[in-house]
Parts: C-alpha cells; sequence; structure tokens
C-alpha cells in the first residue's frame, strides 16, 4: 500500500475508532453509510413528493390523501416488530440483518416507480391502485430499513465506535435525503412556471396541463434516482460483516415483544420518538406547500415559491452538519442524555419564538431562517443519538435477560421513524386543505386566516412536539458509564464461549 493509502487507512480508523484486522474496520462503515445514502434517496422521494404527486399532480381530494398517509404509515409502523422478530430469528450463512438488504432493493424500486405511474387519473380505480402499491411498498420498505438499522449492533457492540458508525451513516443518510429534498422543487417549479399566472399560481385553464407534466416530472425523476440507488444496497450487503454473532434459540414475536417490556431505556426512547413525532413537519411536505403557496411572491437568490422550499431545507443542514460532527465531542463531555435534552429545549425555544414573530415581516422572514438553522441542531443530535440510544438498549436487554434482539430493538427506531412520517404527512395536509388551497384554481381561494393556520399548524405543532420529547429522556439512567461496565459483564460471562464471527 502506498504511503498516501495508508495514511488515509489511519485517518480513518482514527475517525470510526477502530483497530486494523479486528473487529468493524472502516471499509465496512463506509460501505454501510453507502447504503444510507441510497436506502434515503428513495425513501425521501416517495416521502416528501408522493403527497404532492396525488394533491397537485393527479388531484386526489386532500382529505383522502390525508387519511392514506396516517393509516398506511401507522400500518407501517406497526408491522415494524413483526419485521424485527423475523430478523432475529433469521439465521443465514450472510448472518441476520445483511441478507435482507440483497432481497428488497428491486421490489422497492419497482414499487416506487409503481407509485408514480404518469397515468393514474383522478378517480375511484387510481385511487386504490396507487393505495395498493404505497401500502405494499411500505412493507417492502421495512424489510430492509429494520435490518439495516439492526445490522450497526451486530458489526460491533462498542458504544463508541457505535456512535462514530452510526454519526457517518447519518450523514450520509440526510446528505441523500437532503439532495432529493433540495433539487426536486427547483426543476418542478421551473418546469411549471409556463403554465402560472404573474403571481406565480397555476392558470385554471391550464391545471389540468400542469398537473400531467408534473406528473411526468416526478416519474422520471424517480427512475433515475432508482437507478443510482439500488447498487447501493447491493453494495453494503457485500461489502459488510457482522462481526457479532447471535446463535442464541429464535423466539417467537410474543417473546421478543415482552423483551420489550424488559427494556426499561428502549422504552423511554420509544415514549420520547412518539411525543416528537411532529417536531419536524416544518420540513416536511407541509413546509412544501407552505413555500408554494405562501411564498408566492417572495424572492430570493432568484427562486420563488415552490422553489424555496430548498432553502427552507438548505436553512436546516447547517446547524444538523454541525451537531451530527459534534455528537462524539458532545456525548463525551455532557453524554447523550443532557445533550439530547437541552438541545431540543433550545429548539422549542425558538419554534415557539418563530410562531409569534410571524413570517410576513422581514424581519419575520430572516428570524425563521435564522430559526431554521438553529432548529437544524436538535435535528442533527436526534439523528445519531436515538440510533445510539437504541444501540445501547440491545446491551442492557443482553446485561438483563441475556438475550441481545437486535432485530425487535431496532424496529422500534423504525417504528418511531414511521409515526413521525405519519404525523408529519397528516398534518401537513391537512394544513394544505384548511388554508384553503385548490390547486387547479389559480390561488383564488387563498386567504391570509388560511394561510396563517397553515403557519400555525407547521410552526406551533413542531414546538410542542420538541417540548414533549425531551421529558422522557430526563428519565433515562442508562448512561455511557452503566453502559461500558454491562458490556464488560457480558463479555465476562462469554469468557469461556469466545463470540465468533459469520463468514
Amino acid at each position: 500500500m502506498t504511503s498516501n493509502g495508508q495514511k488515509l487507512t489511519n485517518n480513518l480508523h482514527k475517525l470510526f475508532g477502530t483497530v486494523p484486522d479486528k473487529g468493524l474496520q472502516p471499509k465496512e462503515a463506509i460501505a454501510y453509510s453507502i447504503t444510507g445514502f441510497g436506502q434515503n434517496l428513495i425513501c425521501t422521494v416517495i416521502g416528501s413528493y408522493l403527497i404532492m404527486f396525488m394533491t397537485d399532480a393527479i388531484f386526489f381530494d386532500y382529505v383522502f390523501v390525508a387519511y392514506l398517509m396516517l393509516f398506511t404509515r401507522l400500518f407501517d409502523a406497526f408491522n415494524d416488530p413483526i419485521m424485527g422478530s423475523l430478523v432475529d430469528k433469521t439465521r443465514t450463512k450472510y448472518g441476520k440483518c445483511r441478507p435482507f438488504l440483497r432481497w428488497s432493493a428491486i421490489p422497492i424500486a419497482a414499487l416506487t416507480l409503481l407509485c408514480f405511474l404518469p397515468v393514474y387519473k383522478n378517480n375511484l380505480p387510481s385511487m386504490i391502485i396507487i393505495s395498493l402499491f404505497y401500502v405494499i411498498w411500505s412493507v417492502a420498505y421495512t424489510i430492509a430499513d429494520v435490518p439495516y438499522w439492526g445490522l450497526s449492533s451486530s458489526m460491533t457492540n462498542d458504544t463508541e465506535i457505535r456512535g462514530k458508525l452510526l454519526m457517518v451513516a447519518r450523514l450520509c443518510c440526510t446528505l441523500g435525503a437532503g439532495l432529493v429534498t433540495v433539487l426536486i422543487p427547483p426543476i418542478t417549479s421551473a418546469l411549471q412556471k409556463k403554465y402560472t399566472d404573474a403571481d406565480g399560481y397555476i392558470l385554471t385553464e391550464k391545471a389540468a396541463e400542469a398537473g400531467t407534466s408534473l406528473a411526468w416530472t416526478y416519474f422520471i425523476v424517480a427512475l433515475i434516482i432508482v437507478v443510482i440507488a439500488v447498487p447501493m444496497f447491493y453494495y453494503g450487503f457485500k461489502k459488510t460483516k457482522e462481526h457479532i454473532h447471535n446463535d442464541q434459540k429464535a423466539h417467537s414475536l410474543i417473546h421478543n415483544l415482552k423483551l420489550l417490556g424488559k427494556n426499561k431505556p428502549l422504552i423511554l426512547i420509544i415514549i420520547s420518538g412518539v411525543l416528537g413525532c411532529a417536531k419536524t413537519v416544518y420540513i416536511g411536505v407541509g413546509g412544501l406547500y407552505f413555500a408554494k403557496y405562501a411564498l408566492t411572491a417572495v424572492s430570493f437568490l432568484g427562486m420563488q415559491g415552490e422553489a424555496l422550499y430548498s432553502i427552507i431545507t438548505l436553512a436546516v443542514i447547517p446547524g444538523g452538519l454541525i451537531a451530527t460532527l459534534l455528537v462524539p465531542y458532545c456525548t463525551k463531555k455532557f453524554g447523550k442524555k443532557n445533550t439530547y435534552i437541552y438541545s431540543h429545549l433550545v429548539g422549542a425555544a425558538f419554534m415557539f419564538a418563530m410562531y409569534f414573530i410571524g413570517y410576513k415581516s422581514s424581519a419575520g422572514l430572516i428570524f425563521a431562517l435564522i430559526g431554521l438553522i438553529i432548529l437544524g441542531i436538535p435535528q442533527g443530535f436526534s439523528n445519531v443519538m436515538l440510533y445510539a440510544f437504541i444501540g445501547d438498549s440491545v446491551d442492557y436487554l443482553e446485561w438483563k435477560t441475556g438475550e441481545r434482539g437486535e432485530g425487535i430493538c431496532f424496529a422500534m427506531q423504525t417504528f418511531i421513524n414511521k409515526i413521525g412520517l405519519a404525523a408529519g404527512a397528516f398534518i401537513g395536509v391537512i394544513a394544505y386543505g384548511m388554508s384553503g388551497v385548490n390547486p387547479t384554481d389559480a390561488g383564488g381561494t387563498i386567504t391570509d386566516s388560511g394561510l396563517q393556520k397553515l403557519w400555525a399548524m407547521l410552526v406551533l405543532s413542531g414546538a410542542i412536539s420538541m417540548l414533549l420529547c425531551a421529558i422522557p429522556i430526563i428519565f433515562y439512567k442508562f448512561d455511557e458509564k452503566t453502559q461500558r461496565a454491562a458490556v464488560a459483564e457480558i463479555n465476562a460471562r462469554k469468557a469461556e464461549q469466545p463470540v465468533t464471527e459469520a463468514e
């Protein structure tokens, strides 16, 4: 190996805290992170734009869309424990988590395209068909998502190394989601301009043509994304390794659900996640609707209306990136618990201030932009720390019961994520409807009071949710020192039967 190559390898070992030729290696962590990048490309195009596809391209009724999103994502969330139990039962020569990355990629890609087929119409058959495809997509995605996050616990049981692994993986996931979120609105906005009036609203006589154009745009974007993302699933499968090999007897779903009741740290994390389900609704589809219909008269860097959603999303990134990079320092200096709690309290305070200051004045818009940057901080910490909390809870469960249960434990992370997606989509679409927006009527039904309702639902719901999610973590006791002592005790128990590695 060249000196430069050796230097790079040494730097990667320092980044992840790994040791050459022992346990988790940097190339595995990089492959794991690349898979997360690809996975989030697909997840974000569905999560952020399928709703817009249904309401503004094929003109489904917003009430139907809101409840489809709510019930499908809740149904999907409650599938996660089942998937987690299946992961814990899986025994293959590739391990228990990795095989699902291989098996799920093509079905997810195909179903993504079926959800965005530009042939649907605003009628009952199309509503039924797209609903079925979306439900099946959600199940297929769960089959990949639960094992993907569970894999982090099978790759290492060192809490500091796992924290760094998850930090880099979450950065890649955020990058994948961010690229989709930032790049698509300017594209759709530019392609829709020829159908709009001087104020940026779709002309009534051009609504059908604009809808068809928007539907084809989303389909082509989805096609490009799945072509890019699918190889990343296979790369992650090929280049990762499960170093913590669990030879324990597989148990039933009922048994695994009972294990959850014994995992006190995880229960607190679940409660926090559910209470925090609406804390990022402002950067979900509700934020996209807000940009498209409330900011048509605002111009920034040559962008208006829907294109400004990219600015809203980009504003969150600096704070989130800084927080993500500071996770190792802050967790070492203050602990995961304190870092999580205080960052969310600060975020809640800024969101309440944003609501009362408003967005209609120049000062209000500037403060909102600053507020979005600040709000990225608790989001960045949360993106990494919840996964790290759950990884620690796997060790807690093994310490207390002798069973690890990675699948069922990390199923709770995806459960939390999907509860958040369900709440965000439902609040966003209902707020869209309450604002009086009609995508086929040149914005004529939009009123100031309606837009104020949209603002209130997006910002107040986020502020309250951010405040509430900090409360359960106050009672979290399984800190870093206790976790290390627990792992040492587990390893002592296994001294006569060393951990084996999967091939």
